[in-house]
């Protein structure tokens, strides 16, 4: 048994030898990134199940569940607590969790929880939250039980093959409610930013991604204060700048490096609207935004970005309103879907006013086109 063991263990060798180096390795790693998941009142209602008396939000994915789970990590932002019932919209949220069960079964992967929305419920809405997060096996930033909780999982880092990356998340604020201790909602303090930065820079992470909820509702533009802290993240050592809140589109801009040895930096101001009830001209949609991450050796830079323009249709349906967000890209050619050409016009509406706000302010960040049942970026 000794010699058959010395003999298997001789065979092995070899292989040993045969790994490759670091310096040779090349591998790829996707990314999207979606918007607000919104819960206002009409989506509790249209997710409530009365034969069953569960709630469930399956159908908000149906249409885009092949596109999130195709990325190897999907990051979205949960702007809404899980507070447990009573259940509310606007203004203080609290969905079933049904939601975020909806959320990982889609294929999302990381739910930020820094947004306005966060103290809905207090304290109590903080932890219940995080605890829910943690039973669903989903991981999560943003908002903790208390500071035990927050070096655990802030910055959260993301080991994938040869990758490692850093996910940072803050918000502007939780709409004057206050955090009672011991727990934490992350905000935009410059100095704990700074430290939070060191952190991963100590780790050796191949890219670090901030994920900020920041700037002004409505607003089609950055406003001055957007830019600055956006500035300040790649001062400190971001890579990668993702934004929500303004519940509407804004441009999004990739500064590729000049050289192998060159800086490059892409910001995202605001991805818009994922699902929620906001019916209104450009709060109606969002997009999905994708990038490719790779690594040649000890070098890891971006190697494509692009965006899935997504709008929300809300039929009212046999058991009643419900909602689906739809890849646009793939339904503007498509009318079969649409029970009212009134819906298909919003969508084309919002659809027209995105690729005008896009292709005006955009640089190096196109659109993903649906074209012979693919999806591709368009050239």
């Amino acid at each position: 048994m000794r010699f058959l063991f010395l003999w298997i263990f001789a065979l092995s060798l070899p292989v040993l030898w045969a790994q490759p180096s670091q310096d040779s390795v090349r591998e790829d790693i996707s990314l999207l990134f979606i918007g607000d998941i919104m819960g206002h009142g009409p989506q509790i209602t249209s997710a409530y199940d009365s034969k069953t008396g569960a709630y469930n939000y399956d159908h908000n994915f149906k249409y885009v569940r092949d596109i999130i789970s195709s990325a190897d990590y999907t990051i979205a932002n949960l702007e809404i607590t899980l507070a447990g019932p009573p259940y509310s919209g606007y203004p203080q949220f609290s969905s079933p969790d049904a939601l975020a069960e909806s959320c990982r079964d889609a294929g999302i992967d990381v739910l930020v929880t820094a947004n306005n929305h966060t103290c809905d419920r207090g304290g109590e809405g903080i932890v219940r939250t995080v605890n829910i997060l943690d039973t669903l096996k989903i991981m999560h930033t943003g908002s903790f039980v208390d500071a035990a909780d927050r070096e655990r999982d802030h910055p959260l880092f993301i080991e994938h093959n040869c990758f490692r990356l850093a996910i940072l998340n803050y918000t502007y604020g939780t709409n004057g409610l206050p955090f009672p201790a011991p727990t934490i909602v992350n905000l935009l303090d410059k100095e704990q930013i700074k430290k939070d930065m060191e952190i991963a820079k100590s780790r050796a992470v191949d890219k670090i991604i901030v994920v900020v909820h920041w700037g002004q509702e409505y607003m089609l533009q950055p406003v001055q204060e957007q830019i600055d802290f956006g500035n300040y993240f790649f001062e400190q050592g971001a890579d990668i700048v993702v934004g929500a809140h303004p519940h509407v589109l804004e441009k999004m801009v990739w500064e590729k490096a000049t050289g192998p040895d060159g800086k490059e930096s892409l910001i995202v101001y605001s991805l818009g609207n994922f699902v929620s009830n906001q019916r209104k001209r450009y709060t109606d949609g969002g997009a999905m935004f994708k990038l490719t991450l790779r690594k040649e050796g000890k070098r890891c830079f971006i190697k494509d970005a692009g965006y899935f323009l997504t709008w929300v249709y809300t039929p009212t349906e046999s058991d009643g309103k419900n909602y689906y967000v739809l890849p646009a890209a793939q339904y503007e050619s498509d009318t079969t879907l649409f029970t009212s050409k009134a819906d298909y016009d919003q969508m084309m509406l919002f659809i027209k006013d995105s690729r005008e706000l896009f292709d005006g302010h955009n640089k190096n960040i196109p659109e993903y086109i649906y074209t012979n049942e693919k999806w591709a970026i368009k050239e």
